[in-house]
């Protein structure tokens, strides 16, 4: 009965973590930054809930039960689950509201939820005279992990959002019957009859200090992989829950009653760390799901060992709720951390390389052999100290003088010399300490740096991380790993030209050369995503634009004659609004635009939300009867052409796609997908013209049209 409560209550509690950030999606948009926010309320509203657990147990047993049921009746009020009617309000912080939202809208269920995994610990150790709960707790991550990895693969791809509720509704009375049964089997006395507890001392301030650590550099290290993840691929749940799974997943392995393969896990993590980590600082953008498999095996792996030391440091039964309370408050302050103040400390991910260095140097380690360990032990251990810094100094002076390893090969040897060393320091904990930050640094913090010392090389936000690359004859806008706009430099016909997927001969650069045609010379214009403002290029005198942005700070990079020229050649008076296009489109006037184009990415990812059957009602409502709608799905890992073929079909446009490979000659065009829609297939045969690139719209057998209340991204992947 205690397992079965313990199962059922922590597959709720994450199941509804993915899902309720899902329903969130419409309204608070596809920035992996949202996830994190989340993810912040999560940890706070799990603190709260260990903190009543730890302070409930001054009650007897029954009377805490009795409390309990009491909560869960009161947080019943909030059902079914859902997202409370508040749009954001104008000027307000996405990163402090999001939280509160979130809060509003499933505080009490999550609160009186999550408390329930350390009182039911507690009262399995009451009613069965003593035994060790410490299992329950890796079943109970065992039920999170299956919530979580339940919600993308089955809750969302069968059922509504509607639906989803209404059955986690179910979930949650059932969870209130099983605590019911729990209760009945507690003592009313203040321990079960006929056994005596033994009382353990307090913990020590400095053990609180170490647990609190252990728990949270994994925190801070799952959402800084959250960000990585969400960031270059697509803000979706099926991709939110791998590293929070995978989080949950190492607590079962820790904790386990079996102890081999956390033992063995936790005996390989320094070496895992140790390489790994300078890879993931290096990245591979020519092998990005080798980087995915790296940085999550190296979550997995870090979490796994520090959590091991901690289930090596638990405290006797009695002790339980304050040693959960003290890893829920590290969970928390981890979240803080990677979330709240990094953003705001850093301007780059600087959280992800610290996270490394500090599970590096918390990890347990064990010499790899006798004769290393009888090397650092010994009298001469200064010797062996000596030598590897002398190693690592000559290392770093050599790969700063080379750019970092800047070659491949050159590359393979500082990697394998750094090896060497971490390997045959293992167990000397300051020197392996040492040789994995001289890793970290050689293999892309060097280069971090640097940019970070260069004076608006590099700016941080809410929505992610913006890295300008000005040379003599190119400016560079990345975000994330994502090239968001180049501009030629040198003169100013040069600084005029479109580049990248917006070259004259993608779909977005014809159709903008034949707007003029299409709806004379005042043709309205709207562009959703600014980037470097290159799309300004087309603009024609007479034409109105208006440029749709989520992040002030691309206006302000745009802007910024030092950096981009586009808008201060092209467009010098552009109207720019500032927000959720989608949002800002639907408190737009009915047919106030004549040509759309959408263009809005979070490095590579596609925001769902403005691909669903209601965004496109709002972009045709904005849209004039004959207006033209250009949709940019370039993209790496999902193929979207057959979503936007669904919307199209089932909102009555007409689409055709247009394939833009350039030239080799055409070194400043990218490869791109653009689909062209509108509701008069007269506009469509005007677009086209005489050339023949443009194709129908592919669409795929079966595939419903993605909707604010249903979207799955599994049949998109791309092989």
């Amino acid at each position: 009965m205690f397992v079965l409560t313990i199962l059922t209550g922590s597959f709720l509690l994450f199941l509804v973590q993915p899902m309720i950030a899902r329903m969130a999606l419409p309204r608070l948009g596809g920035a992996p930054a949202v996830w994190n926010s989340a993810m912040l309320v999560y940890q706070a509203l799990l603190l709260g809930g260990y903190a009543y657990a730890h302070a409930l147990g001054r009650l007897r047993p029954r009377t805490q039960g009795l409390v309990h049921l009491a909560l869960l009746a009161g947080a019943a009020l909030w059902l079914p689950i859902g997202l409370m009617q508040a749009d954001l309000p104008a000027g307000a912080q996405p990163a402090f509201w999001v939280p509160w939202l979130l809060l509003g809208s499933i505080g009490p269920l999550f609160f009186a939820v999550s408390a329930q995994a350390p009182l039911v610990q507690r009262w399995f150790a009451t009613a069965s005279g003593g035994r060790d709960p410490y299992a329950l707790y890796a079943a109970s991550n065992l039920g999170s992990f299956a919530g979580l990895i339940c919600y993308p693969l089955l809750v969302e791809p069968l059922m509504a959002s509607r639906q989803q509720s209404w059955a986690w509704t179910l979930g949650y009375l059932l969870l209130a019957a099983l605590v019911a049964a729990c209760v009945t089997m507690l003592p009313r006395t203040a321990a079960a009859e006929g056994t005596s507890v033994p009382v353990e001392t307090p913990p020590q301030r400095g053990q609180v200090v170490r647990w609190t650590l252990l728990a949270l550099v994994p925190s801070g290290l799952m959402l800084a992989t959250s960000t990585y993840i969400t960031t270059d691929i697509v803000a979706m749940p099926l991709l939110w829950v791998l590293p929070l799974g995978l989080y949950l997943l190492s607590f079962t392995v820790a904790f386990a009653d079996r102890r081999g393969a956390a033992d063995f896990i936790t005996r390989m993590a320094p070496i895992t760390i140790l390489l790994f980590g300078g890879v993931m600082m290096a990245g591979y953008r020519s092998g990005p799901w080798f980087t995915l498999f790296v940085a999550l095996l190296l979550l997995f792996v870090a979490s796994v060992s520090l959590h091991t030391a901690l289930y090596r440091q638990r405290p006797a039964p009695e002790r339980l709720t304050g040693f959960y309370l003290a890893m829920a408050a590290g969970g928390a302050l981890g979240g803080v951390f990677a979330g709240l103040i990094a953003p705001v400390l850093f301007d780059w991910t600087w959280e992800y390389p610290i996270l490394i260095l500090a599970a590096g140097a918390l990890a347990p380690q064990t010499f790899l052999t006798a004769g290393l360990r009888n090397l650092w032990w010994g009298r001469r251990w200064w010797i062996a100290f000596g030598t590897v810094l002398a190693g690592l100094a000559m290392l770093v002076t050599l790969g700063i003088e080379d750019g970092a390893a800047g070659g491949l090969e050159g590359r393979g040897l500082f990697f394998l010399a750094l090896g060497a060393l971490g390997l045959a320091s293992i167990g000397a904990r300051p020197a392996y300490v040492a040789v994995l930050a001289a890793a970290l640094m050689l293999f892309g913090g060097y280069r971090s740096l640097l940019l970070s010392l260069e004076p608006g090389a590099r700016i941080r936000s809410y929505f992610g991380v913006y890295t300008v690359h000005l040379g003599a004859r190119l400016r560079e806008l990345d975000h994330g790993t994502t090239v968001h706009g180049i501009q030629l430099a040198g003169s100013i016909a040069r600084e005029r030209t479109p580049t990248t997927y917006y070259a004259p001969g993608s779909g977005v650069g014809r159709a903008m050369r034949r707007a003029p045609a299409l709806y004379g010379p005042g043709a309205r214009i709207g562009v959703v995503g600014l980037g470097t403002g290159t799309l300004a290029c087309y603009a024609q005198p007479g034409q109105l634009w208006t440029f749709y942005e989520i992040d002030p700070t691309v206006a302000r990079i745009a802007r910024d004659p030092a950096r981009f020229t586009y808008l201060a050649r092209c467009l010098p008076d552009a109207q720019i609004r500032i927000g959720d296009a989608r949002i800002s489109l639907s408190h737009a006037a009915p047919g106030s635009l004549d040509l759309l184009a959408l263009d809005a990415f979070s490095s590579d990812a596609v925001p769902m939300h403005l691909l669903t059957r209601e965004a496109f009602a709002t972009y045709a409502r904005a849209l004039s009867p004959r207006g033209l709608l250009l949709v940019h799905i370039s993209n790496r890992f999902l193929d979207l052409e057959p979503v936007v073929a669904a919307a199209a079909r089932d909102g009555g446009w007409r689409a055709v796609t247009l394939d833009y490979k350039p030239s080799a000659l055409d070194t400043t065009a990218s490869v791109s997908l653009w689909v062209a829609l509108s509701r008069d297939p007269g506009v469509l045969t005007a677009l086209a013209g005489d050339e023949r690139d443009w194709r129908p719209t592919r669409a795929r057998a079966g595939l419903s049209p993605w909707t604010d209340d249903y979207s799955t991204i599994l049949p998109l992947l791309r092989r």
